[in-house]
């Protein structure tokens, strides 16, 4: 019997498909993520006719209030719902950023009124008379 001995072929992986699918897939999925501002803290905003523009956001002070009444200023949350602390809180950045900055106060549509009206009159205390309430503009039928 004649055995021969037979050539191997070697085995070669190509990882350039598997490559491109993943590149493919990290665009795909960069492409459709969506971006949202207000990610962290989720609140509905009341509605309005009138669309109604606001500094920009560098030179602005925002207070935002979701409907649990919690206080966040810049996006940062408050340790408590107390006046006294939001007071001190907005002293002490309004010592960093300057005296009367524009205020942009963006409650949830199901806040509690205390809680605006509140931010309103700490805001007053402080001296800012440039404040705004955000909404969202209402879509006609």
């Amino acid at each position: 019997m004649n055995f021969r001995k037979g050539l191997s072929d070697e085995v070669e992986i190509n990882l350039t498909p598997l490559i491109d699918v993943v590149f493919l897939l990290l665009i795909f999925f960069m492409v459709t993520t969506t971006f949202d501002r207000d990610a962290k803290i989720k609140i509905n905003l009341p509605t309005t006719s009138n669309a109604v523009t606001t500094p920009s956001k560098n030179e602005t002070l925002e207070i935002l209030i979701d409907n649990k009444g919690m206080y966040f200023i810049d996006g940062r949350e408050i340790l408590n719902n107390k006046p006294e602390t939001l007071f001190r809180a907005m002293n002490q950045i309004l010592d960093q950023r300057g005296k009367n900055p524009p205020l942009v106060i963006s409650a949830d549509a199901n806040a509690n009124y205390q809680s605006v009206v509140t931010a309103m009159d700490i805001a007053g205390r402080l001296g800012l008379t440039n404040f705004s309430m955000a909404t969202t503009q209402s879509k006609k039928k």
